[in-house]
Parts: C-alpha cells; structure tokens; sequence
C-alpha cells in the first residue's frame, strides 16, 4: 500500500479529543479518546482498541475495532462493545480519508465515521450514530500522535 496514511495503516498509539452532542439530553460533552492500533496479524487483519472518556461520565467506553479485507481503496470492520455487541461494517480510503460506515437492520443500529488526514499528519474526525429508540450521538474532534512520537528521534552522537 503505497499512501499517506498511518492512522490504523501503521501500529501506534492515537489520542484525540472533541464534543459529543447527544440528542436526548441536548449538550456538548467534551471527550478524549485513545486508540491503540496494532500490527496486521497473519491473517492480514488489524486489531485495535478505542476508549472514550467523556467529561461527566464516570465509565469509560471501549470499542475494539478490527480492520481487514483491504482491496483497492476498500475495506470490512468489525466493531465491538458493551452496548451494541457485535457489528459488522464497510469503510473506504484515498490518499486524503478514511471512513466507515455499520448498517444493521437485525440491532436498529447505524452510523459512519469519517477521517480527514490533515497536513500535519493530524485528522479531523466526524461521526454520527442511531439507534432504533433515535438516540443519536454526533461527535466531532481531532485525532493526533503523542508529541513523543511526532518529533524527530534524538541523533546519535559520532565518540
């Protein structure tokens, strides 16, 4: 895969922050999250887990996403948690972005996620979620590498 991405592409931490906007109770909650993506196992799949902590809620939220079946600007996702169980999805990606999206009509449960690489190598993230009784969760924010791992790594001095 010859592109520009790192993000789920390249096993590294991730952090990012933002506001989630939840219709039944009408505000922005403020969030950061952690993802931690590992290397393409043997079977060409990506594992990696995302957490959510979300200002106000005591209980972090766990989701552990698997990525795989890449062919040609495609690929499947698997996503799991406490609160959905299982789920199955499509996502896409180009040299600029990488989305996803779930659709299942047996769990009424839907949404998309999108990341748009930035100059910097940092994304701008969006996403939207619905369930069958129409709770639905916007969020928006940004996705970076820790600092320690954007910078240039110390260069050996010649003794």
């Amino acid at each position: 895969m010859n592109f520009k991405h790192f993000f789920i592409f390249s096993p590294k931490p991730w952090m990012g922050e933002g506001v989630i906007i939840l219709n039944m109770v009408e505000e922005q909650l403020n969030f950061v999250t952690k993802w931690q993506v590992n290397e393409k196992d043997f079977a060409g799949k990506i594992q990696s887990v995302q957490e959510l902590q979300i200002a106000g809620i005591s209980e972090n939220m766990r989701n552990e996403l698997t990525f795989y079946d890449f062919v040609e600007g495609k690929f499947s996702v698997e996503m799991e948690n406490l609160n959905i169980g299982r789920i199955v999805g499509s996502g896409v990606y180009d040299d600029k972005v990488i989305a996803w999206e779930f659709r299942d009509n047996d769990i009424n449960f839907e949404g998309f996620e999108t990341y748009n690489l930035q100059k910097d190598g940092s994304y701008i993230m969006h996403a939207e979620y619905v369930t069958s009784d129409q709770f639905r969760t916007q969020i928006s924010g940004k996705l970076y590498l820790p600092k320690e791992l954007t910078q240039d790594p110390p260069k050996k001095e010649n003794l």
